[in-house]
């Protein structure tokens, strides 16, 4: 099987994460998917941001909930990574999802309930991925449990990931409970029995987040389904290294 390489909040080394600037990078580069995350702003539009708070990320500080769609936009989201980006404007899930629409790209939507609980934000992004007929090619993650059941219930097609940083025990039945069908998880819980485990019970295994060339060749070797790497260039670096070893 051969790992598909996500651009983590977009070629977000290279340019300021969540942004325009970051996802056309990624795509140039040639990265097979696009990873985000969505938050619901006041006027309960859905925005794309990693924080609760703007105050990494932004020119001013505050909740994302706290502010509407029109007071978010007014703002800079780029000056804090580079002088270069300086006016970079947060974007909502519709013109993400406009401008994939029509590239072959995987997107991966992360639904950030693990901290506030957006009511209705599942039903929300479910309706703009079919609005946009990304259906099919979209997976939906989030580390709230909650969350992966809201969505199944929605809709069981979906592909649904359960987000986390521990190991879970009971893979299989501990995913089905929830109605998740893939694993995110962080690098250091990667093994070869996980890889074993998820390819037995075929669970879609997706690592995060991968900037080490080592730590790449390594998911490369054992098959993962995919990492998300914020540096999606040299991971394409690194995959193409390894097949040609493996083909030679």
């Amino acid at each position: 099987m051969k790992t598909i390489i996500f651009a983590h909040r977009g070629a977000s080394k290279e340019a300021p994460e969540n942004t325009m600037p970051a996802f056309e990078l990624g795509y140039e580069q040639g990265a097979q998917g696009i990873e985000t995350d969505v938050q619901l702003t006041k006027d309960r539009v859905p925005v794309l941001i990693h924080d609760e708070k703007i105050n990494r990320t932004s020119n001013y500080k505050g909740y994302v909930k706290d502010f509407t769609y029109q007071e978010l936009s007014q703002l800079d989201f780029g000056s804090w990574h580079s002088s270069k980006y300086k006016g970079a404007s947060i974007i909502t899930l519709d013109s993400f999802l406009e401008w994939a629409q029509h590239k072959s790209l995987l997107i991966n939507i992360e639904l950030k309930t693990n901290v506030l609980e957006y009511e209705g934000i599942e039903e929300i992004v479910l309706d703009r991925i079919n609005h946009y007929d990304m259906f099919n090619r979209t997976v939906c993650s989030s580390f709230n449990p909650n969350t992966i059941k809201r969505l199944h219930h929605l809709d069981p097609r979906l592909e649904i990931a359960l987000l986390t940083k521990q190991k879970l025990k009971n893979l299989d039945s501990t995913l089905h409970k929830i109605g998740s069908r893939a694993f995110h998880t962080k690098y250091r819980n990667l093994s070869e029995s996980l890889v074993k485990a998820c390819k037995s019970h075929k669970i879609p295994l997706r690592i995060y987040t991968v900037n080490n060339p080592a730590h790449m060749i390594r998911c490369f070797h054992l098959g993962v389904t995919g990492i998300f790497t914020d540096l999606p260039a040299l991971a394409l670096e690194y995959k193409k290294i390894v097949e040609e070893t493996n083909h030679s």
